[in-house]
Protein backbone atom coordinates (compact mmCIF):
# COMPACT_ATOMS: atom_id res chain seq x y z
CA UNK A 1 0.00 0.00 0.00
CA UNK A 2 1.34 3.51 -0.99
CA UNK A 3 1.64 6.04 1.59
CA UNK A 4 -0.50 9.60 0.36
CA UNK A 5 -0.16 12.80 2.00
CA UNK A 6 -3.10 15.20 0.81
CA UNK A 7 -3.40 19.20 1.48
CA UNK A 8 -6.73 19.83 0.23
CA UNK A 9 -6.62 23.00 -2.24
CA UNK A 10 -2.89 24.45 -1.86
CA UNK A 11 -3.74 27.55 -3.52
CA UNK A 12 -5.61 29.04 -1.00
CA UNK A 13 -3.65 32.09 0.49
CA UNK A 14 -0.21 30.00 2.23
CA UNK A 15 -0.71 31.80 5.28
CA UNK A 16 -4.02 30.47 5.78
CA UNK A 17 -2.99 26.83 5.14
CA UNK A 18 -3.12 25.89 9.23
CA UNK A 19 -3.75 21.82 8.59
CA UNK A 20 -0.12 21.13 8.19
CA UNK A 21 2.39 21.30 10.66
CA UNK A 22 4.65 24.28 10.30
CA UNK A 23 7.94 24.41 11.71
CA UNK A 24 10.48 26.79 11.73
CA UNK A 25 13.91 26.43 9.87
CA UNK A 26 16.65 26.71 11.84
CA UNK A 27 19.81 26.81 9.60
CA UNK A 28 22.91 29.51 9.69
CA UNK A 29 21.74 32.16 7.04
CA UNK A 30 18.26 31.47 7.07
CA UNK A 31 15.75 33.95 8.79
CA UNK A 32 11.92 33.20 9.75
CA UNK A 33 11.23 30.51 7.24
CA UNK A 34 9.15 27.79 8.17
CA UNK A 35 8.52 24.44 6.42
CA UNK A 36 6.33 21.55 6.22
CA UNK A 37 7.69 18.18 4.96
CA UNK A 38 6.29 16.62 2.28
CA UNK A 39 8.95 13.90 1.40
CA UNK A 40 12.78 14.06 2.78
CA UNK A 41 16.12 12.22 1.90
CA UNK A 42 16.63 8.63 2.87
CA UNK A 43 19.66 7.47 1.96
CA UNK A 44 19.34 4.20 3.32
CA UNK A 45 17.16 3.52 0.13
CA UNK A 46 19.19 5.93 -1.84
CA UNK A 47 16.98 8.47 -2.06
CA UNK A 48 18.19 12.39 -2.47
CA UNK A 49 15.56 14.13 -3.36
CA UNK A 50 13.13 16.51 -0.97
CA UNK A 51 9.60 17.88 -1.41
CA UNK A 52 8.93 20.43 0.75
CA UNK A 53 6.30 23.32 1.26
CA UNK A 54 8.33 26.60 2.56
CA UNK A 55 6.38 29.75 3.83
CA UNK A 56 8.30 33.25 3.84
CA UNK A 57 6.80 35.86 6.23
CA UNK A 58 7.73 39.16 4.83
CA UNK A 59 11.03 39.88 5.44
CA UNK A 60 12.16 36.32 5.87
CA UNK A 61 15.42 34.56 3.56
CA UNK A 62 16.84 31.73 3.02
CA UNK A 63 20.74 31.23 2.86
CA UNK A 64 22.94 31.58 -0.12
CA UNK A 65 23.36 28.12 -1.61
CA UNK A 66 24.18 26.08 -4.47
CA UNK A 67 21.86 23.65 -6.11
CA UNK A 68 23.59 20.09 -6.81
CA UNK A 69 20.63 18.51 -8.63
CA UNK A 70 17.53 20.48 -10.14
CA UNK A 71 14.73 22.56 -7.92
CA UNK A 72 11.33 23.51 -9.11
CA UNK A 73 9.83 26.41 -7.01
CA UNK A 74 6.03 26.57 -7.56
CA UNK A 75 4.39 29.77 -5.98
CA UNK A 76 1.34 29.49 -4.41
CA UNK A 77 0.98 32.43 -2.54
CA UNK A 78 2.46 36.10 -2.51
CA UNK A 79 5.70 36.85 -4.15
CA UNK A 80 9.23 35.48 -3.94
CA UNK A 81 11.87 37.14 -4.77
CA UNK A 82 15.64 35.99 -6.35
CA UNK A 83 18.93 37.05 -5.14
CA UNK A 84 19.56 37.96 -9.26
CA UNK A 85 16.70 40.78 -8.91
CA UNK A 86 13.88 38.61 -10.37
CA UNK A 87 10.34 38.63 -8.51
CA UNK A 88 7.54 35.93 -8.86
CA UNK A 89 4.43 35.54 -8.16
CA UNK A 90 1.54 33.12 -7.25
CA UNK A 91 1.09 30.81 -9.94
CA UNK A 92 4.82 31.25 -11.33
CA UNK A 93 6.99 28.12 -12.20
CA UNK A 94 10.82 28.29 -11.38
CA UNK A 95 13.18 25.56 -12.58
CA UNK A 96 16.95 26.14 -11.76
CA UNK A 97 19.54 23.63 -13.09
CA UNK A 98 22.51 22.19 -11.16
CA UNK A 99 25.29 24.51 -10.61
CA UNK A 100 22.75 27.72 -9.82
CA UNK A 101 23.63 29.61 -6.70
CA UNK A 102 20.65 31.99 -5.13
CA UNK A 103 19.19 33.33 -1.86
CA UNK A 104 15.53 33.27 -1.87
CA UNK A 105 13.77 35.69 0.65
CA UNK A 106 10.29 37.39 0.50
CA UNK A 107 9.43 41.12 1.29
CA UNK A 108 5.61 40.64 1.16
CA UNK A 109 5.75 36.91 2.05
CA UNK A 110 4.58 34.01 -0.25
CA UNK A 111 4.27 30.17 0.64
CA UNK A 112 5.77 27.76 -2.42
CA UNK A 113 6.29 24.18 -2.75
CA UNK A 114 9.76 23.20 -3.29
CA UNK A 115 11.18 19.89 -4.88
CA UNK A 116 14.79 19.28 -5.26
CA UNK A 117 16.30 16.45 -6.93
CA UNK A 118 19.45 16.57 -4.86
CA UNK A 119 20.82 18.05 -1.92
CA UNK A 120 21.93 21.71 -1.99
CA UNK A 121 24.82 23.09 -0.04
CA UNK A 122 25.63 26.58 1.57
CA UNK A 123 27.90 28.63 -0.31
CA UNK A 124 29.60 31.98 0.39
CA UNK A 125 28.61 34.95 -2.11
CA UNK A 126 31.36 36.48 -4.25
CA UNK A 127 29.31 39.41 -4.82
CA UNK A 128 26.65 41.25 -2.93
CA UNK A 129 23.21 40.33 -2.72
CA UNK A 130 19.93 42.42 -3.36
CA UNK A 131 19.53 43.60 0.52
CA UNK A 132 16.02 41.01 1.53
CA UNK A 133 12.85 43.72 1.59
CA UNK A 134 13.45 45.76 -1.30
CA UNK A 135 11.70 45.77 -4.75
CA UNK A 136 12.96 43.07 -7.15
CA UNK A 137 14.16 44.96 -10.45
CA UNK A 138 11.54 45.52 -13.67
Amino acid sequence: MTDIHYIKNVLRSGFEIDDVDWVAWREPGRVGVEHHVLWAPDSTKGEESAGLLLRFPPGAHGDYHEHLGFELMLVLDGTLDHSDGASYVKGDLVVEAPGTRHQMSSRTGCTVLAIRTRPAAARTPQQPLRPVGLPAAP
